[in-house]
């Protein structure tokens, strides 16, 4: 008997199709949208992100990032390294909000980003917190560490190790080329891997990195 065909998820182009992918609230797509209408109005005055990128804003931007969660459901915890726009650190507060213990450091080095995450953060009451430095200087300890297009993979566990020391697990999301950066940096590093298949992009990889150590 053949094989089964996969079975394919329906993709995320809007609002309603992102909140039956995600199995988000009212209530946190609500503040999504909220996200999405002060990320459009600040962006017309700073880079924040591409203007093609943000028309795409649901699949491109919001779907990669809550795809974490599934991937650590029980982390309150967590450290987005080079925050940027507030991805995927914003919607992941977003989605904790109201959880006890829950709280997202934001870091990024860029201080005009860094107003708009805590205008965002404020406005929107989230449990985060936004540190206007580089991530490797900070003594920050979470369940989760993450970043998303912040380094190649060797360079971004070299910033990623002060928090995997005291126990965080990596989430780092990469593209295409996720393969070539795994062999780079098993030349450097010594870690546990999970390469998971990314919702938001057929060629990415959403890399869950544990057991962090230098090579010998």
């Amino acid at each position: 008997m053949p094989d089964a065909p996969e079975q394919l998820e329906p993709p995320v182009s809007d609002a309603a199709s992102f909140a039956a992918a995600t199995g988000a609230t009212p209530d946190q797509m609500s503040l999504i949208g909220r996200f999405q209408a002060l990320l459009a109005d600040w962006n017309q005055r700073m880079s924040l992100v591409g203007t093609a990128s943000l028309e795409a804003f649901w699949p491109r931007h919001a779907l990669d990032s809550a795809q974490l969660i599934a991937l650590a459901p029980r982390a309150r915890t967590w450290i987005d390294i080079g925050a940027g726009a507030g991805f995927p650190g914003v919607v992941i507060a977003i989605f904790l909000k109201g959880r006890e213990g829950a709280m997202v450091d934001l870091v990024e080095s860029q201080a005009k980003k860094c107003r708009f995450l805590a205008a965002v953060v404020d406005e929107l009451a989230l449990p985060a917190r936004v540190h206007n430095a580089r991530a490797e200087a900070l003594p920050l300890k979470g369940d989760v560490v993450t970043a998303r297009a912040v380094a190649p993979l060797t360079t971004l566990l070299g910033i990623a190790r002060p928090a995997m020391n005291q126990g965080a697990v990596g989430l780092f999301h990469k593209g295409a080329g996720a393969a070539a950066e795994i062999d780079e940096a098993r030349k450097t590093w010594r870690f546990a891997l999970e390469s998971i298949p990314s919702r938001s992009d057929p060629t990415g990889r959403i890399l869950k990195v544990s057991e962090l150590r230098r090579a010998r």
